[in-house]
């Protein structure tokens, strides 16, 4: 059974291959066009075809279009719900004449595909699929919050015998996602993708307009909840345009972060009382809310929380695939890994080495001479196996750094051009980690939920610990990564922590880096002292 998965609509651009219930590829269209998100360079740009990634996923199978069972699209036209008025009326009648000329499309893009193979998933319903069919348990409850579906924001059920059961829903406009757009807007952001620096803005702040919250975001009793309108400035003035970020800014970013969490732990206790499951699965770009992760993780009624590394709307292409096999019989594997992009063999990287006319080295062990250069306190970009599925990085499109000084986060985020109240995080061997960081679900190998840094080890790896003392931790398995759990011990052999600050490898404004020429660009255009490319290295001057 070949199902391939896309999702053309809203965010991320991205496609998705499934093969005998095996996760084959998953890529963004982003890695490939090099646009952030995937979109174009127009005034109304809410779709983009993956045509790029949609190629590659059948190239690395080894497979024709013409040889496709099912071809899932995680948007279905026919449940818009034009009467809701006041959500870009203009662009839903585009976007919904766009998402029912897709079999057209896909057959134009992929010569030799059926388009009557090709059905339309319901998109909470692709985001539900791509968490709980790929999660490491059977059966579960799911959980799936976000700007918007079609005509709902939210979803929420559990999966039996690879079924979907629906519990609750909620109608638009009430829209837990929107929310935080409309704040991350408001604080001087841009909207629908920097949701995650009021995240880490929150973390200044106090929750001192927490009780007016109360009152404008409320659950129902009936599973949903209710958004009211905000009046943002009577909070805090709109900031850019000549107005900074202040503490006042700081504090309605903690109100609303603190509210979010609230809601959920509500939604999720109304959710396990119907289900009676022990595990949950989390996706949609709610579930990209660490913080809040972690608060339901350690407050709310369920023994495990899993959440899809890529539950923003490029996991959609994942869930449409897994939910059309499902359908057609076949019940998928769990995900291992995040790791299920694109590759370069030895030969292909040390190809565009020489092209670039670089000098570079390939040492007895490349690890080992990492763990060296961050010993020197030197920033290394880390390019190995596969690129990452979803928005983070974890151990193969990386920059890694000394979690020691306390500097080297302003260093971080100097080179990669970001504000300074943003953390980054820190990688360690998943037998590590208890002894260092508490609170959050361990191991934690998506850095998908925070973690309380235990205060003894807070002086001595300061660059990754957050104002308020948390980390967002992602941890490694020395059987599915083995070079990098060697360049963690190495690394701890010299300095004693076993502890390396990892972020993504791009700066701003730009994807993560996904082929070797991404990776060299990236290393001539930033303050980067190494790069450890495959077996290769290539030293700043």
């Amino acid at each position: 059974m070949r199902v391939l998965g896309i999702n053309a609509i809203f965010h991320d651009p991205a496609a998705a291959l499934v093969v005998d219930g095996e996760i084959v590829a998953a890529a963004e269209e982003e890695r490939f066009s090099r646009r952030k998100h995937g979109k174009r360079p127009v005034p109304f740009s809410a779709w983009e075809l993956p045509e790029q990634a949609a190629a590659w996923c059948l190239r690395r199978a080894g497979i024709r279009a013409d040889q496709l069972d099912a071809v899932g699209y995680s948007y279905d036209p026919d449940l818009v719900d034009h009467s809701l008025g006041g959500l870009d009326a203009g662009s839903e009648e585009l976007r919904t004449d766009y998402a029912r000329r897709a079999p057209a499309f896909l057959r134009a893009a992929l010569p030799g595909l059926d388009p009557s193979i090709v059905r339309f998933v319901r998109h909470h319903v692709a985001h539900a699929a791509s968490a709980a069919l790929a999660a490491p348990f059977d059966d579960c409850a799911v959980l799936v919050a976000d700007g918007r579906g079609e005509s709902t924001s939210f979803l929420a059920g559990e999966y039996r015998d690879g079924k979907f059961v629906e519990a609750a829903t909620q109608r638009l406009p009430h829209s837990l996602g929107l929310l935080y757009e409309d704040l991350t807007e408001h604080l001087g952001f841009a909207r629908s993708s920097d949701e995650y620096k009021v995240m880490a803005l929150a973390s200044y702040g106090r929750p001192r307009f927490l009780a007016a919250f109360q009152e404008l975001v409320r659950t129902t009793g009936d599973g949903g909840f209710r958004t009211e309108p905000i009046p943002w400035n009577d909070f805090a003035p709109r900031a850019g345009d000549g107005v900074a970020l202040d503490s006042a800014h700081a504090d309605l970013a903690a109100s609303v972060q603190r509210r979010l969490e609230d809601v959920l732990l509500e939604l999720i206790g109304r959710l396990h009382a119907q289900t009676g499951r022990s595990d949950l699965a989390m996706a949609g770009g709610i579930a990209l809310n660490c913080v809040a992760n972690t608060r339901l993780f350690a407050e709310g009624p369920f023994d495990r929380i899993w959440v899809q590394p890529a539950s923003g709307d490029a996991g959609t292409a994942l869930g449409a695939a897994l939910q059309l096999a499902a359908e057609l019989g076949e019940r998928a594997a769990p995900m291992t890994g995040a790791d299920l992009g694109r590759e370069w063999t030895d030969d292909e990287i040390e190809a565009v080495l020489r092209t670039a006319d670089l000098r570079y080295e390939r040492p007895a062990d490349v690890a080992a001479e990492v763990a060296t250069a961050l010993a020197e306190d030197r920033i290394v970009a880390w390019f190995q196996g596969r690129a990452e599925f979803g928005p983070r990085a974890l151990g193969h499109r990386s920059l890694l750094a000394n979690p020691g000084p306390e500097r080297n986060l302003e260093r971080l985020n100097d080179v990669k051009g970001r504000e300074q109240f943003r953390p980054v995080a820190p990688m360690v061997l998943a037998d590590r980690a208890a002894e260092i960081f508490t609170r959050g679900p361990l191991p934690s190998p998506y850095m998908l939920f925070v973690h309380d840094v235990a205060e003894r080890w807070r002086d001595r790896i300061g660059a990754v610990t957050h104002v308020d003392g948390t980390a967002r931790v992602q941890t490694v398995d020395p059987a599915q990564a083995p070079l990098t759990a060697r360049m963690l011990t190495e690394f701890e052999a010299r300095t004693g922590l076993p502890v390396v600050v990892n972020t993504s490898l791009n700066t701003a404004g730009r994807p993560m880096v996904d082929s070797p020429r991404d990776a060299l660009e990236c290393f001539g255009s930033a303050p980067v002292d190494l790069l450890a490319i495959g077996p290769f290295l290539v030293r700043r001057p």
